[in-house]
C-alpha cells in the first residue's frame, strides 16, 4: 500500500539521520516494546508480513510524528486485537494477560533468534527472468502490503542476481497468512532512470524485487 512508511526517493524530507553510536534503544520503554513484540510473535498468531502491514496501517500523520518503536507498539496492539488475544476494551484498560502456555522462556530466546525465520518457499513455476535481463517494475498501487517501493514502480532495470524462491509478502500479509512462493531477483536501477538526467550516470540502486512485480519492458 502507499503510505507514510514508503518514503524512498520522495522529495521534501530531510536526509536520513544515521546514528554513529551502537546504542540500540534510547529509552527503557523501547526495550519493553521490542521484547513484547518478540514474545507475542512466538505465539504464532501472525507472520512477519502481517506484522509489517499492521504498522503500515498507522494513520499517516501519527506515523510521521512518532518514533520507530511507537510504530512497533501500534502494530502489536492492532494485531493483539485482530487475533482475538485482547479486546479493544481490555487494551484500553491495559488489562494484563495471564501467562500463555506458549510463552518462550528467557533461556531459549537467544537460541530461537539465532535460528532466524527462513522465508524460503518453493514456487510452482520456473523463474521467468535471468541475470542480465532488462525488466520493468509494474506501476501498480495496491491497497494491501507490498514490498515494491514506490520509487521503482514503472522504472526499468537489469537483473543483477537471483535469490531463489521466497514467501510473497503481498499474500502472506493477509489475515489467512498463506505462504505462496515467488522468485526473487536483485535488480540494478541506474540513478538517471530513477531520478532523471539531473542524477549522475555513475550511481545505481540495487533493489530486491519479486517476480510478480516485474514485466518485460515494451
Amino acid at each position: 500500500m502507499n503510505g507514510a512508511h514508503d518514503l524512498g526517493g520522495m522529495h521534501g524530507f530531510d536526509p536520513v539521520d544515521i546514528e554513529s553510536g551502537k546504542e540500540l534503544f534510547h529509552a527503557e520503554w523501547e526495550k519493553r516494546v521490542f521484547a513484547m513484540t518478540l514474545a507475542c510473535g512466538f505465539l504464532g498468531k501472525w507472520n512477519i508480513d502481517q506484522g509489517r502491514f499492521a504498522r503500515e496501517r498507522m494513520e499517516p500523520g501519527a506515523y510521521l510524528n512518532s518514533s520507530y518503536y511507537e510504530h512497533w507498539l501500534h502494530g502489536l496492539a492492532l494485531l493483539l486485537v485482530e487475533c482475538g488475544l485482547l479486546s479493544q476494551d481490555e487494551l484500553d484498560r491495559f488489562e494484563v494477560m495471564n501467562e500463555s502456555p506458549l510463552a518462550v522462556r528467557a533461556n531459549r530466546v537467544q537460541e530461537i533468534l539465532s535460528a532466524g525465520g527462513p522465508a524460503d518457499c518453493a514456487s510452482e513455476t520456473d523463474p521467468i527472468f535471468s541475470v542480465g535481463d532488462t525488466v520493468r517494475v509494474r506501476n501498480e498501487h495496491p491497497s494491501g502490503h507490498t514490498r515494491a517501493p514506490r520509487f521503482v514502480r514503472g522504472r526499468s532495470g537489469t537483473v543483477a542476481s537471483y535469490h531463489g524462491s521466497h514467501v510473497l509478502p503481498d499474500v502472506s500479509s493477509q489475515p489467512e497468512g498463506v505462504k505462496q512462493g515467488a522468485h526473487l531477483y536483485n535488480v540494478r536501477f541506474s540513478a538517471t532512470e530513477l531520478w532523471g538526467e539531473g542524477a549522475t550516470s555513475k550511481d545505481a540502486v540495487y533493489v530486491d524485487v519479486f517476480e510478480p512485480y516485474l514485466v518485460v519492458p515494451a
